[in-house]
């Protein structure tokens, strides 16, 4: 796989020696139980994979390198490039102006870029809509792309069932960039439908099969059908894609019980189902499935608590924390700075979107048992720099070079 110039300012010196050798020793990723760093006093499980992944690096790579090929030029970020707050204040740091914020809302206004300005698609890609605005105002937007070629990997599987004349629900959230994006590609093919979960699955499947009347499904889905769309006819032949940090298992739900729905609408067998459901098979991107895999792996190993880093606008980070909470106490932080002293903890919740101040987040015994890991958009340094927190709070513990020398 390709190497990127990613600058070593996000690098991290323990985690990549970690990396590599995981790497050599596992080369068809078949082992996903997470490393011990054995401290003594504190083990940390580090998970088998987390932190920057291709279409991230490949990313911070072009945004970095058109910093410095352009010093005399405006560079504007459609919005953050990804969803972390270092790697965005970094840009910020070096010149680069958002034109808007995550939720779309105008940072800078549109008529005070021109052709001279250079715009970053970020790597969730943009809509077709904001594409042609930028061609109206001379500005190439594929000259400066970083969408996430695993992102354009599900365009394309909707462009290609969209020429079969299967209409496209999307598996993800409304409101996130990559969704808006991957929902502008695919209507401008076939009608196409966003829904959230799975209970908005189940309720789609009464119009499937006509338990509703279409007329009730244009209020339960305002906002997240595509133009045109007709709910008595556009829902008899389907396909299921998806945002791709969504939770592996949720997507593959909605997928199997949309397809088990239809089949026993339309009477159809496992011999004819394509006639009315496409087989996109997974569209979830690599980084995200290994992820989350080895998150399942090292919640394996019994542990006190769980560290999850990243943004908290970041989906993919949002799933890890979703899994871990599931087993044992777990705290999301975007970096060292969350945790206070050994006894407090700021945490974020990420379905209320609150912040928690815990006390006494770490326990008495020893050793104390940390599980770790990171969403696909955290850099490595990061991680290092909690790991660094939290040995400082803890004076008895074994050094970071002791415990680097036995890593083999």
């Amino acid at each position: 796989m390709k190497t990127f110039e990613v600058p070593a300012f996000y690098r991290s010196p323990l985690l990549s020696k970690i990396k590599n050798i995981r790497k050599a020793n596992d080369k068809l990723k078949k082992d996903f139980q997470p490393t011990c760093l054995d401290f003594g006093v504190v083990q940390f499980f580090l998970a088998r994979h987390f932190g920057f992944c291709y279409g991230v690096e490949n990313a911070i790579e072009i945004a970095f390198r058109t910093v410095q090929e352009n010093p005399t030029k405006r560079i504007f970020l459609l919005s953050e490039m990804i969803h972390n707050p270092k790697v965005n204040a970094d840009l910020l740091a070096n010149g680069v102006q958002f034109i808007m914020d995550t939720k779309g809302n105008m940072i800078n206004s549109w008529y005070s870029i021109t052709e001279e300005d250079i715009v970053i698609i970020p790597a969730f890609g943009t809509t077709l809509e904001t594409e042609e605005l930028l061609r109206t105002k001379g500005i190439d937007p594929l000259l400066y792309n970083t969408t996430c070629p695993f992102v354009e990997r599900v365009w394309k599987k909707a462009d290609q069932i969209a020429k079969e004349e299967y209409t496209i629900i999307l598996h993800g959230k409304p409101s996130h960039e990559e969704t808006k994006a991957t929902f502008s590609h695919s209507s401008a093919n076939t009608p196409s439908l966003i829904i959230n979960d799975l209970q908005e699955a189940k309720l789609l499947a009464k119009y499937i099969t006509n338990q509703l009347p279409t007329e009730q499904f244009y209020i339960d889905f305002a906002g997240k059908y595509s133009k045109d769309f007709d709910a008595s006819k556009h829902l008899s032949r389907v396909g299921v894609v998806n945002q791709t940090t969504m939770l592996a298992e949720d997507t593959q739900a909605i997928a199997e019980f949309i397809k088990q729905t239809i089949a026993a609408h339309y009477n159809l067998t496992a011999t004819n189902i394509a006639e009315r459901f496409a087989d996109t098979r997974d569209t979830l991107c690599y980084a995200t499935n290994d992820n989350q895999t080895a998150v399942k792996g090292m919640l394996q190993q019994q542990a006190d608590l769980a560290i999850v880093v990243g943004g908290y606008n970041s989906s993919n980070t949002s799933h890890l924390v979703e899994l871990c909470e599931e087993v044992l106490p777990t705290y999301f932080i975007n970096d060292a700075n969350n945790i206070i002293d050994k006894n407090t903890i700021i945490r974020h919740h990420f379905r209320t979107h609150e912040m928690e101040t815990v006390s006494n987040f770490l326990p008495t015994t020893s050793p104390i048992k940390i599980l770790i890991t990171s969403g696909a958009s955290c850099p490595d340094a990061v991680i290092e720099n909690v790991i660094d927190k939290l040995l400082s709070l803890l004076p008895e513990a074994k050094t970071k070079g002791a415990v680097m020398n036995e890593l083999n």
